[in-house]
C-alpha cells in the first residue's frame, strides 16, 4: 500500500528539511565556528568530543535519508536528540532551548511517519 501523494510529499518535505538542518549541525560539529565553541563551553561539554558527535550525527542522518533505513536512522537521531534534550537540562538552559530536541524529534518522525505505510499498522492514528 502506498501512501497518499499529499502525505508522502509532506513527508518527504518534512525528511528533507530535518536532514538539510541535521546535516547543517554536523558540519558546524566538524568547522567548530565560534559560536559552537562558545556553546560546548556553557554547555560544559568539551570540545574535542565535537568530531565525535559530528560522525554520530552525520551517521544517524544519512541512515535516515535513506528510504530503506530511514527508521533505523529515526531511532538513531531520536537517541541523539535525547542526549541534547539531557544536556540542556543539566545546563540549566532556557526552556525553549531544552525543548527545541523534542520538537525537532516529532518533526524527524513525521517525515518517515507520512511516507512509509507500515509504521500507520504500528502507530495507528484514529479519528
Amino acid at each position: 500500500m502506498a501512501p497518499p501523494k499529499g502525505r508522502l510529499w509532506t513527508g518527504r518535505v518534512l525528511t528533507a528539511l530535518a536532514t538539510l538542518f541535521l546535516l547543517f549541525d554536523a558540519a558546524g560539529k566538524v568547522m567548530m565556528p565560534k559560536q559552537v565553541v562558545d556553546a560546548c563551553v556553557r554547555l560544559g561539554f568539551p570540545t574535542n568530543l565535537g568530531m565525535t558527535l559530528a560522525v554520530l550525527l552525520g551517521v544517524s542522518t544519512v541512515l535516515y535519508a535513506i528510504p530503506k533505513t530511514a527508521v533505523l536512522g529515526a531511532v538513531l537521531v531520536t537517541g541523539y536528540l535525547g542526549g541534547a534534550v539531557a544536556i540542556q537540562l543539566r545546563a540549566g538552559s532556557p526552556t525553549f532551548e531544552t525543548v527545541f530536541p523534542v520538537i525537532f524529534g516529532v518533526v524527524v518522525w513525521a517525515g518517515v511517519y507520512l511516507r512509509e505505510c507500515r509504521l500507520w499498522a504500528v502507530f495507528p492514528l484514529r479519528r
